[in-house]
């Protein structure tokens, strides 16, 4: 009887889970359209530290929603989404040349007090290294910089969901 309860209870809790994704992921996917649909060259970043109005889409890269693939195999600039934490913004931007990312800039990291700095100085160049290597967002966070290495990776995920990648 037992083994049944932990059953019911894990499937519940997996189908919260799936769900929350799901909702997340359809946000994530809305906002990143809004600068990539009908040809429109997204609105780009100054990078700024500080800012905290959201920016995604293509800078330098036009292109469509319809035509997947296409801006990556054309490749640009694009800049994620950005990151609100509660030690700062982080915004990510990725280079893409002929369809693969072949640069990871950090525009924006936390930089609420001195730890802060100096834990987004360390897990920068770590995170930037094995996104290079795996040439996705599904890379491990740095331990120490969970809330970094979090938003460092949903701003990534945002500029490859712009990139078509």
């Amino acid at each position: 009887m037992r083994i049944r309860a932990v059953v019911s209870a894990t499937l519940a809790s997996v189908g919260i889970l799936v769900a929350g994704w799901q909702s997340g992921a359809h946000v994530a996917n809305t906002a990143s359209a809004v600068g990539t649909t009908a040809g429109t060259t997204g609105s780009g970043s100054s990078g700024s530290t500080g800012s905290s109005a959201p920016s995604s889409g293509a800078t330098g890269t036009t292109g469509s929603s319809s035509s997947t693939g296409a801006a990556a195999k054309a490749g640009g600039t694009f800049t994620g989404d950005v990151v609100q934490t509660r030690f700062g913004p982080v915004q990510v931007q990725i280079t893409v040349s002929g369809g693969t990312i072949s640069d990871v800039t950090a525009l924006q990291l936390t930089d609420d007090g001195g730890r802060s700095v100096q834990i987004s100085n360390y897990a920068a160049p770590l995170l930037r290294a094995e996104v290079l290597q795996a040439q996705s967002a599904n890379v491990q966070t740095i331990s120490g910089a969970t809330v970094t290495s979090d938003a460092y990776l949903t701003s990534l995920q945002a500029a490859l969901d712009a990139a078509h990648v």
